[in-house]
């Protein structure tokens, strides 16, 4: 009897729960799902007032054609590649050691360390914007890729999710390892990183989509049209070419945003385990 009654009880509350999800997720995917609509529309049609997905007339060649073609959005592109290739590759190689130390060594100072991570996780990043401008400016770097990657090669975030990924890794693997000879930064490359790989692959995740989709320190980095990432690129396409023409606007968002969605969906098996491999320590 009390089984029948605890699954009328779940019952209605599973509804609820994925009711809710359903309605979150519809809130969320209804600003990409207008992008998509817009981008294959005339300018007829884009500001009627009844909306509908699919167009009277189909428009979509145009604008993507348009997108693609009076603006360099391929170099754009290139450019976000290889910012955020760098990013993350660094960022790896300077979060994991540090995750390391503060996970497995034992030395004095690594509570306050530590908490400087967490405070620095506490500060957004414009609010150093000034400071790393007249740096940049003092050491010649700005308008230039090295402006967009090195203030991101140390990321709080990322040591803070290392490391706790790492507390969850047993001390007599690190144990056996130092007495088969080999070094604390062997231990890090040869047998932390390669356990760690959901996690890397979840940071990798959550690093290339903050960049992908940076907008303010490249406004502030950069005038070079050659050496703009993806967003500042639409941003001056808009001034540029295209104007209050909307269509090829959303064409090129699009086009902007679909790797990102391509490369969460493939990853997203090690997105969600790198993000709960922590929380099991």
């Amino acid at each position: 009897m009390s089984t029948q009654h605890t699954r009328r009880l779940a019952l209605p509350s599973a509804i609820l729960r994925h009711t809710a999800l359903l309605a979150t997720g519809a809130l969320i995917l209804i600003p990409f799902v207008w992008m998509v609509s817009l981008s294959i529309k005339p300018p007829g049609e884009i500001f009627r007032a009844s909306f509908s997905f699919w167009p009277e007339q189909f428009y979509g060649l145009e604008n993507y054609t348009r997108a693609l073609t009076e603006a360099p959005l391929p170099q754009y592109m290139l450019n976000g590649v290889i910012v955020c290739t760098m990013i993350v590759v660094l960022q790896v190689a300077v979060c994991a050691p540090a995750a390391y130390a503060l996970a497995k060594l034992d030395f004095p100072g690594r509570n306050l360390l530590f908490a400087m991570v967490l405070i620095a996780l506490l500060l957004p990043h414009e609010v150093l914007a000034l400071p790393l401008f007249i740096l940049g400016y003092q050491i010649g770097i700005l308008n230039t890729y090295a402006a967009l990657i090195l203030p991101y090669i140390v990321s709080p975030f990322g040591i803070f999710l290392f490391r706790q990924f790492f507390k969850t890794i047993p001390d007599d693997v690190i144990h056996a390892a130092r007495l088969d000879g080999l070094s604390e930064f062997a231990i890090v490359w040869k047998i932390m990183v390669p356990m760690a790989l959901p996690a890397i692959i979840a940071f990798g995740i959550f690093s290339v989509v903050s960049h992908w989709n940076s907008l303010f320190w490249p406004l502030i980095a950069v005038r070079d049209q050659n050496l703009m990432p993806p967003p500042l690129g639409i941003m001056a396409f808009k001034n540029e070419e295209a104007g209050n023409d909307y269509g090829p606007l959303m064409a090129a968002a699009t086009i902007v945003v679909a790797p990102l969605i391509a490369a969460f969906l493939s990853a997203q098996r090690w997105f969600v385990e790198g993000l709960t491999g922590g929380a099991v320590k």
